[in-house]
């Protein structure tokens, strides 16, 4: 039995790697963890006063994000573990993917024109954690 973990952040591209990866669980009898970043370094340029409501208010975000792709997993009779970390998101997904020791690392795949981050960007990411961790890493 392994472990899958998926990244995720809201949005449609979240919701499609939530489903599959919550399907890849009910498959193959993985357990399922969550994850949730709150990664503030866009605020890098702002006043310092103004990032401590701005992150409380993410946290919050992230939590409810999570508790949301833990009921969509109850709906479908997975139970599903969440982790909300904060940081940068590349080395919070690398630790956390270790920490956990999971079998694979579930990112949802971005909709044409549907979200800033371009598919050969992700790829390019997604390999790079691959060599870091030693754990699969599927764009779905």
């Amino acid at each position: 039995m392994g472990k899958i973990l998926c990244s995720t952040r809201g949005g449609e591209a979240s919701y499609r790697a939530q489903d599959a990866a919550i399907a890849l669980a009910k498959e193959q009898g993985d357990s399922l963890i969550f994850l949730y970043v709150v990664d503030l370094h866009f605020l890098d340029k702002t006043r310092r006063s103004t990032i401590v409501p701005v992150e409380q208010e993410v946290t919050k975000m992230g939590k409810f994000l999570l508790v949301m792709a833990q009921e969509r997993a109850a709906e479908q009779g997975v139970t599903a573990e969440t982790i909300c970390r904060k940081g940068e998101f590349h080395p919070e997904l690398a630790n956390t993917a270790r920490e956990e020791t999971v079998s694979l690392i579930v990112l949802g795949r971005p909709a044409d024109g549907e979200s800033m981050f371009k598919l050969t960007a992700l790829q390019t990411f997604a390999a790079e954690v691959e060599r870091e961790t030693g754990v699969e890493t599927r764009i779905i």
